[in-house]
């Protein structure tokens, strides 16, 4: 009798928690501004995840710009620990990555979303941290390093970025020109890491696991930033959904890198030096050499395929889209190259001397950083410039996106390119501190390798400009992709046409 009595309550009960929910979503809409999300009841903003998951970037950045002044909380499920304050102020950057450095390490929570990169220099901390920065440091300030990197750089231009090329124009294919610059990056750095050429350039474009699972891995990574851990702990247990993939990713890097890592340890090879780092500064005995250099590369293996690629990808898609400024390049390198009419190679300081090719190259980075987003949390509780406070190991993520699309910083023409913008009115480079432009990160964390970046793109750059016509594809959608890595999400289709400068 008390069950049928008691019924009536819950009768009573799934009719008044829609209204509660109406009249909080209600309450909800007339305090908050046209760009906020809606923050509902015990779900947070987990609807709005799911709505704009296709377009999670340009969101936030629509919701730091004009909601938050460039700071905002995202809240998360009821009791998930999903609560996140997004920032995009370069003031919050600045204070984060160089004035309060010491209590933004990467942390615990960084180590377990990232868990794939292991002891490699992106998850350290602290002392390994600063081995690992000293170490790759001393690598590329070294003459012999960079004389190795310009050789390898252009071995893989001649042998197979222009035979690839060349047949497409010849054949007037469509082709993925992001896909290009994936394999042309992937073979280059293996050669400098690993002392090993997968040639994944060439006319077979042949699948190679390792090579693949660097796009794949990018995606699941940001899923673990929004789906609470207890969950993406449960899919990597049933081996299931974005967990499987990101098992399969590293199992794909494991069987590629451990089996080269004997051979890549001669005397003065990149992890020839890690090596010898290793063992004279006794290292904590619970990673062993095999997998501490196993990680090593993997770290750095990331930095030189994902960032130059990428950046390159954006850089000639904008470049299509404003005639005026392919010009400007094309001109510059007749200019300062010498090149009357014909192409030849040059070197790192030739490069120094083409400040148009590297304002665009710097207008592309702001516009489309490689590395999205990053996440820090605090181990002390902190107070940050735009005034909002973090509790300690609160849940703190940095838009790099979102900066160079915010008008406070960039001004109103955000949104255009215009690689003027970094050109003093003497003609050289204008500088901008790395809180306002983090593309390559800032303050101490800064990438090392960004000058050697720098130069590779400009070789890169330079050789496709001058010798072909990149046009593109009309119609094919040109989109980023929902991940850490901003790749474009269907990539790049364009067509090329053979420069004929003796015409």
């Amino acid at each position: 009798m008390a069950i049928l009595e008691n019924h009536h309550y819950y009768i009573l009960l799934l009719i008044l928690l829609p209204l509660l929910v109406y009249f909080c979503r209600l309450a909800d809409r007339r305090q908050k501004k046209p760009l906020e999300p809606t923050n509902w009841l015990l779900l947070g903003f987990l609807p709005e995840v799911f709505l704009n998951f296709h377009r999670a970037h340009d969101r936030i950045t629509e919701v730091l710009n004009g909601c938050g002044g460039g700071t905002y909380m995202f809240r998360g499920p009821w009791l998930s620990n999903t609560d996140m304050l997004f920032t995009s102020d370069p003031t919050n950057i600045h204070h984060v990555f160089s004035r309060n450095f010491a209590n933004y390490p990467k942390g615990p929570e960084f180590r377990k979303i990232f868990d794939i990169l292991g002891d490699g220099i992106f998850g350290a901390d602290f002392h390994l941290w600063e081995i690992h920065r000293k170490t790759t440091m001393a690598l590329l300030t070294h003459a012999n390093f960079n004389a190795r990197l310009q050789k390898t750089v252009w071995e893989k231009v001649e042998t197979g970025l222009f035979p690839l090329l060349d047949r497409f124009s010849l054949d007037e294919l469509d082709f993925d020109l992001q896909d290009v610059f994936l394999r042309f990056s992937f073979d280059n750095i293996c050669k400098i890491v690993l002392d090993y050429d997968p040639c994944s350039l060439s006319f077979e474009v042949p699948h190679i696991p390792c090579e693949k699972a660097f796009s794949v891995v990018a995606e699941p990574l940001l899923y673990r930033h929004v789906i609470p851990q207890r969950i993406w702990k449960l899919l990597r247990w049933l081996n299931v959904g974005s967990e499987r993939k990101l098992l399969e990713c590293s199992k794909a890097f494991s069987e590629f890198i451990y089996p080269r890592i004997a051979a890549a340890t001669n005397d003065g090879s990149v992890l020839g030096v890690f090596e010898d780092v290793y063992r004279e500064t006794k290292m904590d005995s619970s990673t062993s050499l095999r997998d501490f250099l196993k990680d090593t590369a993997l770290n750095l293996m990331f930095a030189g395929r994902d960032t130059t690629s990428t950046c390159l990808t954006w850089l000639f898609w904008l470049v299509a889209q404003n005639p005026a400024s392919e010009r400007k390049i094309l001109e510059e390198l007749e200019a300062e190259l010498g090149l009357q009419k014909k192409w030849r190679s040059f070197n790192a300081e030739d490069s120094h001397r083409l400040v148009y090719l590297h304002a665009a190259l710097c207008e592309s980075l702001r516009l489309f950083p490689p590395v999205a987003l990053e996440h820090k949390a605090p181990v002390r509780p902190d107070i940050l410039p735009s005034g909002h406070q973090l509790p300690r190991n609160a849940k703190l993520i940095i838009s790099f996106y979102s900066v160079g699309r915010n008008e406070r910083v960039w001004g109103k023409d955000c949104l255009e390119f215009k690689p003027e913008r970094w050109i003093c009115p003497s003609g050289k480079i204008k500088h901008e501190p790395s809180y306002k432009f983090p593309a390559f990160n800032a303050g101490p964390r800064t990438c090392v390798g960004k000058d050697m970046a720098l130069v590779q793109m400009k070789m890169v750059a330079a050789a496709i400009l001058y010798n072909y016509h990149v046009r593109l594809v009309e119609g094919h959608p040109v989109s980023t992709r929902d991940s850490i890595i901003l790749q474009a999400k269907d990539g790049l289709k364009v067509k090329l046409r053979k420069r004929n400068w003796k015409d």
